[in-house]
């Protein structure tokens, strides 16, 4: 009994005590930054990245990602630091916290061996409609909202309803 106490993970915090944490971290990047929350940014610089090393002359051509080829150090944003950070700083958080597990889901819809692939896939298109949306679920949803932007409720609503609707098709059938 006392070895299956020691294995289990921490409990997650309670999600008031979390949403109110995440709105003084929000509010700490503008002031401190004076911009808001954001991740989309640092694909983008990373792609110009990889550009400038495997197709120079197009990635420099192309206007999208030129200025930042221009600049010489994509990767030198506060965007990409941030995403650096908020990765290590979730593996410590998971290590810290006995969450860390390499696993594939259960036998759900597009689980088991398809997950990965799905996965995939999933991420490229929700980074594409972040590119297109200019901006993604935190830089939209929560830097957005925070300042009362339109874009940000309008993106919200339509994240939320679509997210809904695509749960009622992807339930598992028994």
């Amino acid at each position: 009994m006392n070895q299956k106490v020691q294995n289990c993970p921490a409990p997650y915090w309670n999600p008031l005590i979390a949403g109110i944490l995440l709105g003084i971290v929000l509010l700490s990047t503008f002031v401190i930054t004076g911009h808001g929350l954001g991740a989309t940014g640092f694909t983008t610089r990373l792609t110009a990245w990889f550009g400038m090393y495997l197709l120079p002359a197009a990635t420099n051509a192309n206007d999208y990602l030129g200025g930042m080829v221009e600049e010489g150090r994509p990767l030198d944003a506060w965007i990409s630091w941030q995403v650096i950070g908020v990765a290590l700083g979730a593996l410590l958080s998971a290590f810290l916290a006995g969450r860390i597990a390499v696993k594939l889901d259960g036998k759900r819809f597009l689980g088991g061996s398809k997950r990965p692939l799905t996965a995939l896939f999933g991420g490229l298109l929700a980074g594409f409609g972040a590119r297109i949306a200019a901006g993604c679920t935190s830089g939209l949803g929560l830097s957005g909202a925070a300042v009362l932007s339109l874009a940000g409720f309008t993106f919200l609503g339509a994240f939320f309803a679509v997210g809904l609707l695509a749960s009622r098709f992807m339930k598992e059938e028994k």
